[in-house]
């Protein structure tokens, strides 16, 4: 650079801190004023931009911290005032905080107000979840509406503020002085701004998710917890049967189900010894097809329906005819189906009737051969087709004989290999449980270990697991 030589002025030395100077000022002094000048005003615009970033931690409330962007951005550049125009969600574009040093800014409100009017208008701002290809140029249309408004007199400048590549809305600032420039500083001292104010809106944002989360994790919560209560708490007691239950849902809200529900007896002699008694209990087990919330509200509405079939003291497969045509047309409106295995076994002659709605056939292990049976009968899908025909049918069982049902949970469960229980593996592994294990109890935490350890000691299933071990006892006779 070369150096442009200056006259000797003894009298009035070189105006380095803008302005005139006594004419004792040496120019050494007014160079160090000149330095201290720049020094106070470096701290105070790392003093505004530590309160943004203070407040930008500190604040819970959008709405406050909002409050000073436009503020913040025209203290750090020596401007007059600074607006803040956001784009809604609905594709609205509005003036949300507008400062100014002095009184004079009804002229700026009304330009970005008229702008903001007619671009809204005309071509309105898509909402921010949806990218245009055209986003950029109707926002240059809102900077020439403004700068058209205000005319040459008002120096503006805008900056975008974005959050995760999507404009939000504009910061402006702007001055009246005419010697006033927007040096490359200035304009990044604003967009600096405007990325602090991104940072807030995000932030709040995801604050309001996580509210949204966390209100939704509180009624699965909830949900669960009500869910748990329907289930039987524990087996009834039934005569020459021993019993053992589990569900285990893949979420909180399940669509598996079971139940124990007495067919005939007499609540004054259960209130009077504190228990449920009856000659003939029935055993169901069903599956909703699907998981979550909507198939535990289904599972729900399945058991009340079942129960107040129960007590109508109808056959299994007229249970089911009836079950059908009642939820046919909610079912029909969800796309939902379910699958339901109904018994009802009789404890003075050992006789287990039972009708199934196309669920997976339980397993019975009768233990004077040593051989497997399946229990099943023709039947569709409850809610699949209103005119549906359940069939049924009935064992004797007999003292030893061991029961099983399940839901598609267990033999639908996966390897990390992709590989499947299956209805094989779970039979092979029912038998060998009937040989070797004393108790219902024992077998149903047999099957469950095993299908953990086939899915993987760290792994989760992704479908509810629910299964009943129903065995006659060794000594029982027929009442």
């Amino acid at each position: 650079m070369t150096a442009v030589p200056v006259p000797r002025q003894p009298s009035q030395p070189p105006d380095l801190t803008g302005g005139n100077v006594p004419p004792d000022v040496t120019p050494v002094f007014a160079l160090k004023e000149l330095v201290s000048r720049l020094h106070r005003e470096q701290t105070k615009i790392q003093d505004l931009l530590s309160s943004l970033g203070f407040a930008l931690r500190s604040f819970k409330n959008l709405n406050q911290f909002l409050e000073l962007t436009p503020l913040i951005a025209s203290r750090v550049t020596d401007a007059d005032g600074g607006a803040l125009v956001l784009y809604k969600p609905n594709g609205q574009v509005r003036l949300e905080r507008l400062h100014c040093q002095d009184s004079r800014c009804q002229d700026v409100k009304a330009a970005i107000e008229s702008a903001a009017r007619q671009l809204t208008a005309t071509a309105p701002i898509p909402a921010y979840g949806k990218i245009a290809a055209n986003t950029s140029n109707r926002t240059a249309a809102l900077d020439y509406h403004i700068n058209h408004f205000l005319g040459s007199s008002v120096h503006l400048f805008g900056t975008a503020i974005l959050t995760k590549n999507i404009e939000r809305g504009r910061l402006y600032v702007f001055s009246r002085d005419p010697e006033y420039t927007w040096t490359e500083t200035r304009q990044k001292l604003v967009r600096l701004v405007a990325d602090q104010t991104a940072v807030a809106i995000e932030n709040d944002e995801l604050t309001v998710e996580l509210r949204k989360k966390e209100r939704l994790d509180r009624e699965l919560e909830i949900g669960a917890e009500i869910q748990l209560q329907l289930l039987p708490r524990q087996c009834p007691k039934i005569d020459g049967v021993e019993l053992a239950a589990l569900c285990r849902t893949a979420s909180r809200v399940g669509g598996d189900y079971y139940d124990f529900i007495p067919v005939n007896y007499d609540p004054e002699r259960a209130k009077k010894i504190g228990r449920m008694e009856a000659a003939r209990w029935s055993v169901s087990i069903g599956d909703v097809m699907g998981k979550g919330v909507p198939a535990g509200l289904i599972m729900t509405m399945l058991r009340g329906m079942l129960r107040a079939e129960v007590l109508n003291a109808h056959s299994p497969s007229r249970i089911l005819q009836h079950l059908n045509h009642v939820m046919y047309a909610d079912l029909e409106n969800s796309n939902r189906f379910v699958t339901l295995f109904y018994s009802e076994y009789d404890a003075k002659t050992r006789t287990l009737s039972y009708s199934n709605a196309a669920h997976n056939p339980p397993l019975l292990w009768q233990a004077a051969t040593g051989t497997l049976k399946q229990l099943d009968t023709l039947g569709m899908l409850i809610g699949l087709d209103i005119n549906s025909q359940y069939h049924e049918a009935q064992v004797q069982l007999q003292p030893g004989d061991t029961l099983i049902y399940y839901t598609d949970g267990f033999t639908d469960a996966a390897s990390q290999n992709g590989d499947r229980f299956n209805e094989e593996s779970l039979a092979k592994h029912f038998q060998w449980a009937c040989r070797h294990c004393e108790t219902p109890q024992a077998i149903l935490d047999y099957l469950f270990t095993q299908v953990q350890q086939f899915i993987g000691s760290e792994r989760h299933n992704e479908d509810d697991m629910t299964l009943i071990v129903m065995q006659i006892k060794k000594d029982a006779a027929v009442l």
